[in-house]
C-alpha cells in the first residue's frame, strides 16, 4: 500500500474525524481523482509540438494522455473546431496517490524560489486547481531532450462540500500552502 494512503488512514481520517464530528468514516474528505493536463496552442502550426507534449506527460504521469480537441473555432487564434490542441490524464486510485505523493515530496520543492501553493485556488465545492510553469520541474523528464518548456494544470478533485474541509484535509495529506505573514 501507498505510504500516503497509510498516512490517510492512520492520521487524516481521525483527524478530520474530531475536527469536523463526522459520525461515518465515509463523511471524510477523500481524492477522488486528479486531472493533470497540458495546452498545446502553437500544436495547429506544427503536430510534432503536441507528440512531444504526449510524450512528455506520458512520462510525467506514467499513463497515456488523452488528446483534447477544440471545441470552438475562433479564428484571431487561427483555431478550427476538431482540431487537436492539448492533452489530459485522469489519474485515480494507486497511480493518483502515487502521482500526488511525489508532487507534494518531490515536484514541488524543486520548484525554484518556492515558498507554498496559493491557498486561494479552490473553486467553492472542495476542489483544487494548481498551475506549474514548466515541466521540468518533474524528476521524470530529461532537460536535454526537451524541445520546449510547456506549462501544465494539476486540478485535485475531492470529496469535500466545502473549501475550508478540503484545505484541511489537503494540509493534512502534505500540500504545502503558502505560510500566512503575521501583520502586527
Amino acid at each position: 500500500m501507498n505510504r500516503l494512503r497509510e498516512k490517510y488512514k492512520t492520521e487524516v481520517i481521525p483527524t478530520l474525524q474530531k475536527t469536523y464530528n463526522y459520525k461515518n468514516v465515509n463523511q471524510v474528505p477523500k481524492l477522488e481523482k486528479i486531472v493533470v493536463s497540458m495546452g498545446v496552442g502553437e500544436a495547429t502550426q506544427n503536430k510534432a509540438l503536441l507528440d512531444n507534449a504526449v510524450k512528455d506527460m506520458t512520462q510525467i504521469t506514467g499513463r497515456k494522455p488523452l488528446i483534447t480537441k477544440a471545441k470552438k473555432s475562433i479564428s484571431n487564434f487561427k483555431l478550427r473546431e476538431g482540431v487537436a490542441i492539448g492533452c489530459k490524464v485522469t489519474l485515480r486510485g494507486e497511480v493518483m496517490y502515487e502521482f500526488f505523493d511525489r508532487l507534494v515530496s518531490i515536484t514541488l520543492p524543486r520548484v525554484r524560489d518556492f515558498k507554498g501553493v496559493p491557498l486561494n485556488s479552490f473553486d467553492g465545492r472542495g476542489n483544487y486547481s494548481l498551475g506549474i510553469k514548466e515541466q521540468t520541474v518533474f524528476p521524470e523528464i530529461e532537460f536535454e531532450k526537451i524541445d520546449q518548456i510547456r506549462g501544465l494544470n494539476i486540478a485535485l478533485v475531492t470529496t469535500a462540500h466545502t473549501d475550508e474541509e478540503a484545505r484541511m484535509f489537503l494540509k493534512l495529506m502534505g500540500m504545502p500552502f503558502v505560510k500566512k505573514e503575521k501583520n502586527d
